[in-house]
């Protein structure tokens, strides 16, 4: 298998930490980004969207999204099981990871797109160029700090975001609050249970891929 990697792209973090709690060992080629890499014709022949990660497996199938690449490596390397054992557990799981991908990594997609100016002209990722429009980067940081104020009821007394195992819901979490983090959007200081999750997460090797 080969994985098409950026180390500052959160999508590629939240599949390549899955990777390293499988223990899955794969051949990365890592694309810059930053030099626009994944808009040239040699990456465009591997991935048309022009984005980040990519599997591409030993038939020379190629997954293009981090949902797809967890569900094939899901089925194919089932132990640890990262989207539940269980049809509830799965339920819950994907009922959170949902909320996390919508309130959250949408919404700070929004912020920072509409806002840095490394992408002017590159407000939503992709083949195609899109302006800016600042009051959706308002709205974005809102809809961010708001988000991370959540996520205390969100974990409440749990040991792990959907429940007693780590999974995905984890995963998407702690990338979104490190991704928030890099632009100094935080956890509120009174999150006590969110912030000893967060402590307790970022002490896991994974983490610090």
């Amino acid at each position: 298998m080969k994985f098409y990697d950026c180390k500052t792209a959160p999508s590629s973090r939240r599949a390549r930490i899955f990777i390293a709690e499988k223990g899955i060992d794969v051949e990365t080629i890592y694309v810059d980004l930053a030099s626009r890499e994944h808009m040239g014709q040699e990456f465009r022949r591997i991935n048309p969207k022009c984005t980040v990660p990519v599997l591409e497996i030993l038939d020379g199938t190629r997954f293009t999204t981090t949902a797809a690449i967890w569900a094939y490596l899901e089925s194919k390397y089932p132990n640890p099981a990262l989207m539940g054992e269980t049809a509830k557990e799965r339920g819950v799981i994907t009922d959170i990871q949902w909320q996390i991908e919508i309130n959250g990594f949408l919404a700070m997609a929004e912020f920072l797109r509409n806002s840095a100016p490394a992408m002017k002209n590159r407000a939503l990722p992709g083949p195609y160029d899109y302006e800016q429009i600042p009051d959706l980067a308002d709205r974005g940081k809102s809809r961010t700090l708001q988000f991370l104020s959540d996520i205390e009821e969100i974990i409440g007394d749990k040991p792990y975001v959907a429940g007693d195992k780590f999974s995905i819901a984890d995963i998407d979490l702690l990338v979104f609050v490190d991704f928030a983090r890099w632009r100094k959007l935080t956890l509120p200081p009174t999150s006590t249970n969110a912030l000893r999750w967060y402590h307790t997460i970022r002490k896991r090797p994974s983490s610090k891929i």
